[in-house]
This record gives structure tokens, sequence and C-alpha cells, in this order.
């Protein structure tokens, strides 16, 4: 008696842009988990750089200085959605990372060119390299890192719902009050979607989704189930 083939699903590349506080790292990490694809967490990449530029000295405020920096730090991020990793140098970095200090300087690292086309080409090259496909976090995935990405997802929320939930996420000393947080998350998203290197935007063929009533679950339900409608039409 012969047995059907079992189908192996076709390799996917998703996208998933959008502000801070939208959801993207917890639903990008589920999503990759639930398909079997690897994830990338593009920002951490860019908190990474810039951790680095302010422990070696470099003047975040410098474009220059900056720029020509850009190329000096091995970064390199683990892709196992379970237990993603990023190292600077060979030294872990996932913690550091997150730090207010890190928080106040990342837009200004991220917004100098050479920075961006340096981090750009290293996360295509994951992507590139994932066997069965990669779920790709960011603020440009869509429109510059991956614009040829099979799926582009934006996810969207309103500022008092981010504020909220980037308040729980902090701890201890990096814990701050809703109104300054919600203040850090507008200046933030003007400064990135106005800088003139790969803004945050959404692109024109993206799905949007907005998380503001959504609860975690919910929104990680809805972008599965964009992923397999993708998969089962390729």
């Amino acid at each position: 008696m012969e047995t059907a083939a079992r189908t192996v699903p076709a390799a996917v590349i998703v996208g998933i842009d959008g502000p801070s506080g939208t959801g993207k790292s917890s639903t990008s990490k589920a999503v990759a988990a639930k398909l079997g694809l690897r994830y990338l967490d593009t920002g951490a990449q860019y908190r990474a750089i810039t951790w680095w530029m302010l422990n070696n000295g470099i003047d975040v405020n410098d474009a220059e200085a900056v720029a020509d920096a850009a190329g000096k730090p091995e970064i390199i991020s683990g892709t196992d959605p379970s237990a993603p990793t990023i190292t600077v140098d060979g030294a872990d970095a996932a913690a550091p990372i997150r730090t207010q200090a890190v928080t106040a300087a990342v837009s200004a690292v991220s917004a100098v060119p050479e920075v961006r086309t340096r981090l750009t080409e290293l996360q295509r090259a994951i992507a590139a390299e994932a066997p069965h496909g990669i779920v790709v976090e960011g603020r440009d995935v869509g429109t510059t890192v991956l614009p040829d990405a099979d799926l582009k997802i934006f996810l969207t929320a309103s500022a008092e719902a981010r504020a909220a939930r980037r308040s729980g996420e902090l701890k201890g000393k990096e814990a701050t009050d809703l109104a300054a947080t919600q203040a850090a998350l507008i200046k933030r998203d003007a400064a990135d979607s106005g800088r003139k290197t790969s803004p945050l935007a959404k692109a024109a063929d993206a799905v949007e989704v907005d998380t503001t009533e959504l609860t975690l679950d919910q929104v990680i339900e809805c972008v599965v189930t964009l992923v397999e409608e993708k998969r089962a039409a390729a």
C-alpha cells in the first residue's frame, strides 16, 4: 500500500514592521516557533551597534564618527525563535542592549546611512540562509531590507496602548511612568519616521494589523493565519 508523500511547507520570508509597543517581538517569535521558521530581530542589531558605540566612547550624535566606526563591531544573531541570541565581539549583549541609555541613543545611531547599509546587508544574508524561511521584524523590513518578502505585515496600536505595554516591560531602575514612556515613544516614532535613510513606514503591499484591542494570542493567531494562507498559495 502506497502512502502519500509528506508535503513540506514552502519556505516563506515574512517581514513584520511597526513602531515600539505594538507586539512585534512577541508576535514574531511566537509565529516563527509555531511555523518552524527562523527569527531575526533587526532592532536588536541596531541596539547592539549602539551599545558598542557607547562602550567605545563614540559620540552617538556625531554622525561622521558613527559612520567611521560602523564596520568595526562583529554582530552575530542567533535565529532560534525559542532562544534568540545576539553577541557583539563575542560578548553576550542580550541584556545590556535593552537599557534606557541604549534606547535613548539608538535612533541617532540608526539614522546614519553607513550603519543602515552595514546592518541591512547582514540582515539580508541571514534571511537568505534560513532553510525553511524566516520571520524578520523591524521598522524598515518590508520597505528596505526585504522588499520582496513573501508576506509583509505592519503592526500598529494607539500610543496609549503602546506606552502601557512598554512600561510593563520595564523593571527596577528602568521603570518609568506612563506619561514619560508615551512621550519617549512618540519622540522615537518621529525620529524614526522622519529620518532620510530607510524611515519607519508601512510598505504599500503590507497587511496592517491594529493590535490596540487585541490580546497577544489573537495577534499571533491572525499572523499565523496570514502566513499559512501565503504558504498554501505558493
